[in-house]
């Protein structure tokens, strides 16, 4: 069994996983504190990956950086690197595609956090950077790691914008997704199954943790804490 498929989805899912880590907190914490027209409409922009076909993403990614496209013929020209089937364009698709996740998630949190915890920091002489650190992150930290689970399982199981945008190359951009549906196209139902229950077992383990997240997070807040 080549566990290559296992190997990449891991390497993809981490990198999409750090990036919209802190593009998600960055995102989330300005549109908390934007006006309400602004929210509503980075809301909408934000948000809709989650609610397209993951096959419309990935059409539009690309119209966006295929080879025959500004953005790919720039990257191509001047760095000789495509954007496109290769295994690094899955990182691309699984990072537009779990944001919102991330996004809405850590925006929930800091939407609840109590301003007056701000507030007394800044009369202590404490700067915005410091509060956002050793305050505010703090008492949203459930909730942002929360966000952060989903979107690595997101990113781990992505099939329709990855397979459009990276292809299926054995050894090279194979994923769990995508390997599942080529043996599945050539009958191979055996190893279909046991990649099947691989990501099944994966996806049990990181719906576990954010269960475990979510009931420390109701326990902590019954506990005394002022977040």
């Amino acid at each position: 069994m080549d566990w290559y498929p296992l190997y990449n989805s891991l390497r993809i899912a981490l990198i999409s996983t750090a990036v919209i880590f802190f593009a998600g907190i960055f995102a989330a914490y300005y549109v908390a504190k934007a006006p309400r027209l602004v929210k509503g409409l980075l809301d909408v922009v934000f948000t809709l990956p989650l609610v397209l076909p993951p096959t419309v993403v990935g059409y539009l990614l690309l119209r966006l950086l295929g080879p025959t496209r500004p953005l790919g013929t720039l990257i191509l020209d001047l760095f000789d690197v495509k954007l496109v089937m290769t295994w690094w364009s899955a990182v691309f698709a699984t990072v537009v595609v779990s944001f919102p996740l991330m996004y809405r998630t850590a925006r929930g949190a800091f939407e609840s956090f109590d301003p007056d915890l701000a507030h007394a920091a800044q009369t202590l002489g404490r700067s915005n950077t410091w509060i956002f650190w050793r305050v505010r992150m703090p008492c949203c930290r459930q909730g942002i790691l929360a966000g952060t689970v989903l979107a690595f399982a997101r990113a781990l199981g992505e099939y329709g914008a990855t397979s459009m945008i990276a292809g299926y190359t054995p050894g090279r951009t194979a994923t769990i997704s995508t390997t599942v549906y080529q043996l599945w196209r050539t009958n191979n139902d055996a190893l279909a199954f046991r990649w099947v229950m691989v990501n099944i077992a994966i996806s049990a383990v990181v719906l576990m943790a954010v269960n475990l997240l979510e009931r420390r997070n109701r326990t902590g807040r019954k506990e005394a804490a002022p977040c």
